[in-house]
């Protein structure tokens, strides 16, 4: 539903050259950087863009809907003196749109409460509230040792092949704050996907009812690729809409940054800019930063807008400048792993390279979970680590090699993957459940080695096995 009536602007014909996404308009005087522009074919096709450069009599425009088809002659361009907008409205729960927030589902355009500026409004830094508030999103691995609360940014690095649209989807539909009954409105942009993973998208949310608290922004992977640079912030903006004046609590989950970071890359080619690391645009850090950056909470309101983009690590590769570049802006990642994804485990999430920033302060530290969560946590870290390094030199010594007690750590290793990591698709584990699991699997271990977790939990929690 993005605003392009047919409004007073300004029109040229003098289109001087189209290459790639781009479309070069000479003459123009009066253009800002950003300004809608409607572009009309010969044939009275119309399609959209914005301004990306002024200069000189010269306007660069990108067109969203690609220039296939675009010739010089006869196409017109009208400036509209305007940035682009969407209409935005609680009717939009529920719904299917196109990248540009166009009806997929059938239906009509639900009328618009307002219009809003897709690149949204910074939050004064003096307004924002530190995220507190524990999301419990039903998977062991991120509840008990990786924890999302309201207003975070975390996102999740994955690989090819790897299953993190099922997560994402998981997660969508168990993501609820324990002890208020209060379930997240759900805002899915999916950037660049194939067809059948918009479908399964789509037959995941409405299977489970879930689709009634969400709206599917869906930019598919034969759409033009330069729409992929505006279907997140469309989703933001509804989502802001939603957080920060309807008072919802909104979950944003983006898949796949790496789609809309090739996009970046494609139109910095196209505009002839000096790359940088391989190949992509040196202002990708703050492109990237103002999207990651529209989450958060704000003093006096009540609504929060929480954000888990999902990217897939070219090569597995955690150092790509794409991960890199999102693990500066944002307060954590949760990482996949493709041992863990060959051995059958779902999900695959590797905690050891796993982090969210605002688990100690957000939640332990003020006591918003259960007294022990935060002692559990870290001696589960602790203990799955010695078992990965005990499992590499067992290669190399043999089991023969190792002590009793090294013994029970590999045992523990084992434990943790498949009771702790593995669970099923459709399994939402409360947080009481999780730590449950997790003091069963601790209990393999000798009472001494609980090093990390006070004298008190041990005594309330610790399984001690019959003599």
């Amino acid at each position: 539903m993005s605003r392009a009536r047919q409004a007073a602007g300004v029109e040229y014909t003098s289109i001087a050259e189209v290459k790639g996404p781009l479309m070069v308009v000479q003459g123009v005087s009066g253009a800002s950087y950003d300004e809608l522009v409607e572009i009309e074919t010969a044939d009275g096709e119309r399609r959209l863009g914005r301004v990306l450069e002024v200069g000189e009599g010269r306007a660069l425009v990108q067109v969203f809907e690609g220039t296939q088809g675009l010739g010089i002659a006869g196409t017109k361009a009208r400036f509209l003196g305007r940035t682009m907008e969407i209409g935005v409205s609680t009717d939009m729960l529920g719904r299917i749109f196109d990248g540009l927030g166009r009806p997929l589902d059938g239906l009509p355009e639900p009328l618009a409460d307002e219009f809003r500026d897709i690149n949204g409004d910074p939050i004064n830094p003096a307004r924002r509230e530190y995220p507190s508030d524990f999301i419990q999103t039903g998977i062991s691995a991120i509840d008990g040792m990786n924890s999302l609360v309201r207003g975070q940014k975390l996102p999740i690095f994955s690989g090819a092949g790897l299953p993190h649209n099922r997560l994402a989807a998981q997660i969508a539909r168990q993501a609820t704050v324990p002890g208020k009954e209060e379930e997240f409105a759900v805002i899915f942009a999916a950037v660049g996907v194939q067809n059948d993973e918009a479908r399964f998208f789509r037959e995941s949310l409405e299977e489970s009812g879930a689709i009634s608290r969400s709206t599917l922004f869906l930019n598919l992977a034969d759409d033009p690729a330069i729409e992929r640079i505006i279907t997140p912030r469309i989703a933001l903006t509804l989502a802001e809409y939603l957080a920060f004046k309807q008072g919802y609590h909104v979950l944003v989950i983006t898949t796949d940054i790496t789609n809309y970071c090739e996009a970046l890359r494609e139109i910095s080619a196209a505009r002839e800019e000096v790359p940088g690391r391989k190949g992509y645009p040196g202002y990708m850090y703050t492109d990237l930063a103002s999207l990651y950056e529209r989450a958060g909470r704000i003093k006096g309101l009540k609504g929060s807008l929480t954000q888990m983009p999902i990217l897939s690590m070219p090569s597995d590769d955690i150092t790509h400048p794409i991960p890199d570049l999102t693990g500066y802006i944002t307060e954590g990642q949760i990482v996949l792993s493709r041992d863990l994804f060959r051995k059958g485990i779902y999900p695959p999430i590797n905690v050891l390279m796993s982090l969210s920033r605002l688990m100690g302060p957000g939640i332990i530290a003020e006591k918003r979970t259960r007294a022990d969560h935060g002692d559990v946590s870290n001696q589960l870290y602790a203990a799955y680590a010695r078992a990965v390094q005990l499992r590499a030199l067992a290669e190399i010594v043999g089991r023969s090699g190792l002590s009793e007690i090294d013994l029970r750590y590999l045992e523990f290793g084992d434990l943790f993957e498949q009771r702790f990591l593995r669970q099923g698709y459709d399994e939402n584990r409360t947080l009481d459940q999780t730590l449950d699991i997790a003091w069963d699997i601790l209990s393999a271990l000798p009472e001494s080695e609980l090093t990390k977790i006070k004298a008190e939990h041990i005594q309330k929690h610790y399984r001690r096995k019959p003599s």
